[in-house]
């Protein structure tokens, strides 16, 4: 039996010893007016998880993050509130990027935000320093990843509007080799000719997002199917095995080959 939870709750104590994460689907508008650009992030090939492959900035829930949830989001349930300050501090860790912030923040204090964040490995005192506000409310819980096995990451998807405008990002060198914008159409191209590797959750999701022509059209999609844990699983298909995950979560493809797969 499949142990399973309100998206708002962490995994029953008798389910499998998952680790709570989050990460950021980071839109901007083009200067062409084409389809929203996605910011994705290039993996260490070194690294435990995804080696090698693009992905959505994000990582593990903090303690620390937890800690500032409370604090500032009393009324929101913990899961979902550490999870947005686990996603706002991850991407300034890893792109150099502030989200989320009710007022606007230079680049060059985006900068000394992020070794401050380096040296102390809490956001709360990068705010204290700078006097900045966030604003949670910015990122749309946008879906909810959990394999149930062992040391899998409980993962919840956000997705964020940047809007227009020049923004600089810089790779963080540690867990990251590249960052780059791309539509996720041209990110599913590039997997298809091999210049990029991306996981199961990372392909599906570029699918779903492919059909957005703008922010609008996630909201409208997320509004239309409510977020719950998506479980992949295996399933014997005629004469080979396939990773799927369940219909109904807003995804245009639910299954792929295993042996064609990437799990991270």
């Amino acid at each position: 039996m499949h142990a399973t939870a309100p998206s708002d709750q962490p995994i029953p104590a008798h389910g499998p010893a998952v680790v709570p994460a989050a990460t950021v689907v980071i839109f901007r508008r083009p200067a062409d007016g084409g389809a929203p650009e996605l910011l994705m992030v290039q993996r260490a090939r070194e690294m435990r998880f995804a080696g090698g492959a693009a992905v959505f900035p994000g990582g593990r829930v903090d303690p620390s993050d937890r800690e500032l949830a409370r604090r500032l989001m009393p009324d929101e349930a913990e899961e979902i509130a550490a999870a947005r300050i686990a996603g706002i501090r991850e991407t300034l860790e890893e792109t150099g990027l502030m989200i989320a912030t009710r007022a606007p923040i230079s680049a060059g204090e985006a900068a000394e935000a992020r070794r401050m964040l380096l040296e102390s490995g809490s956001l709360a005192p990068v705010l204290r320093h700078f006097g900045w506000e966030l604003a949670p409310e910015a990122l749309t819980l946008y879906a909810h990843w959990c394999p149930l096995r062992d040391k899998a990451f409980d993962t919840r998807f956000f997705v964020t509007d940047l809007g227009t405008g020049a923004v600089e990002v810089t790779i963080d060198e540690t867990e990251n080799t590249r960052l780059f914008w791309t539509s996720a159409a041209s990110a599913l191209e590039m997997a298809r000719r091999g210049e990029i590797s991306v996981i199961f959750p990372t392909h599906r999701n570029l699918e779903r997002l492919a059909q957005f022509s703008c922010f609008a059209d996630a909201l409208a999609d997320i509004a239309a199917h409510p977020v719950s844990r998506i479980h992949p699983h295996l399933e014997q298909r005629l004469d080979e095995e396939w990773l799927v995950i369940a219909d109904g979560h807003g995804y245009p493809v639910v299954g792929q080959p295993k042996a064609t797969s990437k799990r991270g």
